[in-house]
């Protein structure tokens, strides 16, 4: 069902002028377990002009590590942050994307899921490493950053939840390293009063 978000924003953009049809625009979304990023991915899948989906992690960043390198290591210390929906060391969801990208392969999949429980950790193949490095950027924000970034908007006005302050930072280090203005959407998964 998160799929529609992405379109919804896409339509919002559009309505108010911000963008044109077949602009790509890139997505900064704040995940731990990898659904709501793996529904942008589906909405590309589905037609949508997609540039990067930047998956921001908190200091729980198994997965900013699995996108530089490809090795997806459970086999470190678990951190209890002030973004507790992304405090994850396994990211179920990311067993979908990788069914996807290497063709439906099952059997490939399943060896990986079989070490992440023997072993917690596991490497895709040069492949789907590619894809991945492709198709998504990734970065991380401590809580240290998150608090920073909450006071920065606060005082511009705007209240953001810890979750989506983490996606901000991470999309602010993205066009640092990129250089990439292209236009973003920042997804904001908690209420801020939560």
């Amino acid at each position: 069902p998160q799929i529609m978000y992405y379109f919804k924003a896409y339509a919002d953009l559009l309505h108010r002028g911000q963008i044109a049809m077949g602009d790509k625009v890139n997505f900064s979304v704040p995940t731990g377990n990898f659904g709501d990023i793996l529904a942008g991915w589906l909405a590309k899948k589905m037609g949508l002009p997609v540039g990067k989906l930047i998956c921001a992690s908190n200091s729980n960043n198994i997965l900013t590590d699995f996108f530089e390198n490809g090795s997806y290591d459970k086999n470190r210390q678990f951190k209890l942050t002030m973004s507790p929906s992304m405090d994850i060391l396994i990211s179920s969801n990311l067993e979908r994307l990788l069914y996807h990208l290497t063709d439906e392969n099952a059997e490939a999949v399943s060896k990986w899921m079989a070490e992440l429980s023997s072993e917690g950790k596991y490497t895709v193949c040069d492949k789907v490493k590619a894809l991945i490095t492709d198709l998504f950027d990734a970065g991380c924000c401590d809580d240290e950053g998150t608090a920073e970034t909450i006071k920065e908007y606060f005082d511009k006005g705007y209240l953001c939840d810890t979750h989506t302050a983490v996606a901000k930072a991470v999309h602010d280090e993205y066009i640092e390293k990129t250089g990439d203005i292209t236009k973003t959407v920042i997804a904001s998964t908690a209420s801020p009063y939560k």
